[in-house]
């Protein structure tokens, strides 16, 4: 439902969330431009983490790859490319930051939860309290294939080990009490008797019997943030996460679309439907004018998709080599083939490509477009492309009428791909009253206005009911 009343505002004193993704693999960041750094060197990742806390951004997010993108059998070698371990970049970068939170996407289908949770409260007790975990998992047995169980997870089974990891996780964050280590030297004892519980968990998944390590940090628990659109997904995230991503931030309708089905599926599960933060992935394109911003979107996306990009990813739709083509030229003549899903590229191919071959001739003919025009034009259309305070104005409707609270940004240039946002947008959604001028708080929860974690607030109803 569009909501295009001046005066109907449900949340008129909202304010915008940002974070930054460094994605690491993919080809949306331009890796051919003079300005462009490395993927891995330490510098650029701090410089862009330090650019987002001058820019009072919420969180600095690091993607998680196992295995890098392939066709047919061949690394994908068109990507830049550069993922070291997350929560070992994350601990460096908590030496040089402040206030921004750190953010790990940490898989649950090739980790375990004692191992991993142990390393996630590392983070978070060594920042002060500005851990966060992006819970994903992972469908493909050509990942899997690097590790000792292998095989492949059907999508219902892999949300379940999810669900059931993120519980035993937050067991081994909870074993500790509150005020479990001494404050004194003259205390009778380094820690209260039964302080520290022992973790026993025996379930489908996973068979675990430990004692905890490490107290709980500042904010509690690492925050949950989640990204799955399916409906098992936004089921999960109802049920466990902070936040979420999507891919429901590009038009108003669509996203809001989105967050109400979010509030109906918190208030399902007994959840006030504000328990959960929307931060859609996004790029952002700024112009000194919309003319200007047009252009340079223009100029990106050329730089996104190259001639050989292109080729590639109409190679995936088609099931064959296309190398060698004329990207500038027309569309295959060839039917596509039909192929079973091997897992090439990273991603799945789509399983019957004649229908969206049909579309896109059916486009292309009538826009006169190129192989390399139509693959820009009906690939994933993502972004926003204005004037700073365009877009401050049009960013402030969006989270004042409810559709997110924010966005999570991929730059598509590293380490300066920011500059534009904290120089010149921040401040315009400043004047408009939806951006923080100053953090408020230390921990991310904080940051993002979070209540304490699931778990501490389920107690808290268990004592107050007894």
């Amino acid at each position: 439902m569009t909501r295009t009343d001046p005066l109907d505002v449900p949340r008129p004193d909202a304010r915008l969330h940002f974070g930054v993704f460094f994605q690491g693999v993919n080809h949306w960041t331009i890796w051919s431009d003079p300005a462009s750094g490395s993927q891995i060197d330490p510098a650029n990742f701090r410089r862009v983490a330090q650019t987002a806390e001058r820019g009072l951004f919420d969180a600095f997010f690091l993607g998680e790859g196992l295995r890098l993108r392939e066709v047919d059998g061949q690394i994908h070698d068109l990507d830049v490319a550069g993922r070291p371990d997350a929560i070992t970049q994350l601990a460096a970068l908590a030496a040089v930051t402040d206030r921004i939170g750190l953010v790990s996407t940490s898989n649950t289908t090739f980790n375990e939860p004692a191992d991993l949770a142990r390393r996630l409260s590392g983070l978070d007790l060594l920042s002060e309290g500005r851990a966060g975990w992006n819970v994903v998992t992972t469908d493909n047995a050509w990942t899997g294939a690097n590790f000792r169980r292998g095989g492949y997870l059907d999508h219902a089974d892999r949300y379940r080990r999810a669900e059931e990891f993120l519980t035993v996780a937050r067991a081994i964050w909870d074993s500790w009490a509150d005020g479990a280590i001494s404050g004194s030297v003259g205390a009778p004892a380094w820690a209260a008797p039964g302080a520290v519980r022992q973790v026993h968990h025996q379930g489908p998944q996973f068979d675990v019997d430990l004692a905890p390590t490490l107290p709980r940090s500042a904010q509690g628990h690492p925050v949950i943030f989640q990204a799955g659109d399916s409906g098992e997904g936004r089921d999960f995230a109802a049920r466990n996460a902070d936040v979420i991503f999507s891919a429901h931030g590009s038009d108003f309708d669509d996203a809001l679309a989105f967050a109400d089905d979010l509030r109906r599926r918190l208030r399902a599960v007994g959840r006030p439907d504000d328990d959960l933060r929307i931060l859609p992935g996004t790029e952002i394109i700024i112009g000194a004018t919309e003319e200007e911003a047009l252009e340079k979107k223009r100029w990106i996306r050329l730089q996104q998709v190259t001639p050989a990009t292109a080729l590639g990813i109409a190679g995936l739709l088609w099931g064959i080599d296309l190398s060698g083509r004329d990207a500038d030229g027309p569309l295959p003549k060839e039917d596509p083939v039909v192929a079973e899903n091997d897992g090439s590229f990273g991603a799945r191919r789509i399983a019957d490509p004649r229908q969206v071959v049909a579309e896109w001739r059916e486009k292309a003919d009538a826009n006169r477009w190129s192989l390399r025009e139509t693959v820009i034009a009906l690939g994933p259309q993502r972004g926003h492309v204005g004037t700073p305070a365009g877009l401050a104005d049009k960013f402030a409707h969006f989270v004042r009428h409810g559709a997110v609270d924010g966005f999570n940004v991929t730059p598509y240039l590293i380490p300066d791909g920011l500059d534009d946002i904290v120089n010149l947008l921040v401040p315009a959604l400043q004047e408009r009253g939806v951006y923080r001028t100053d953090y408020t708080g230390t921990t991310l929860r904080e940051h993002l206005d979070l209540r304490e974690p699931l778990t501490h607030r389920r107690t808290a109803d268990r004592r107050q009911a007894g």
